[in-house]
């Protein structure tokens, strides 16, 4: 369990976070950016869902949410020499198992919905926005992940669960645009 009695420590002050293993880094390290992204994806998440009256749709995203923070937790635990990502009692991981259950729920929502004919354009309802805002979130979340794994060990779990996400995230908010009957399609050269 977290206990957090205060809040400010001033060991940051330096420009220096401390990561799970007790080293510390700059705030403007590759990891830190992909946490900083996951962190605002959370955040975006919990804004969409104030726009979505669905109660089962909730306990998804909520469920995703805490998957965010297992993901915060991976990207900010260093891998250890010959690290297999494996997930125990002191170190957090994504799983196989989250990445197979966001696969499923994708297939679920998408299985319902007519195939694309065009591109969409973000937008709809309130809610369908929100959650092409977070999609777009995820995206970049998802960048400066893969980027952050150019000079560090990242584990593949990780980087297949944020990329499954924003898979998620495009059919949901097909999804809230009544099934995908009320998107907005893409007129190329419209405006021309």
């Amino acid at each position: 369990m977290v206990k957090l009695n205060k809040i400010y420590t001033k060991t940051g002050d330096d420009g220096t976070t401390g990561l799970v293993d007790g080293s510390r880094i700059s705030k403007d390290d590759p990891r830190m950016a992909a946490i900083g992204d996951v962190d605002e994806l959370n955040s975006a998440i919990g804004v969409a869902i104030c726009e979505i009256s669905d109660e089962t749709l909730v306990a998804v995203l909520r469920v995703i949410q805490n998957d965010l923070f297992d993901l915060g937790a991976d990207l900010a635990t260093p891998a250890a020499e010959g690290d297999d990502f494996a997930p125990s009692e002191m170190v957090l991981r994504v799983t196989a198992s989250q990445v197979a259950r966001l696969e499923h729920q994708i297939d679920e929502v998408n299985g319902a919905l007519d195939p694309l004919t065009s591109f969409i354009l973000p937008g709809g309802n309130k809610a369908a926005a929100a959650i092409h805002v977070v999609r777009a979130i995820a995206r970049r979340a998802e960048r400066t992940a893969v980027s952050a794994a150019q000079s560090m060990a990242i584990n593949a779990h990780a980087l297949a669960y944020i990329n499954r996400l924003s898979d998620y995230l495009f059919v949901l908010g097909r999804a809230l645009n009544n099934s995908g009957k009320a998107d907005i399609l893409w007129v190329p050269g419209a405006s021309r």
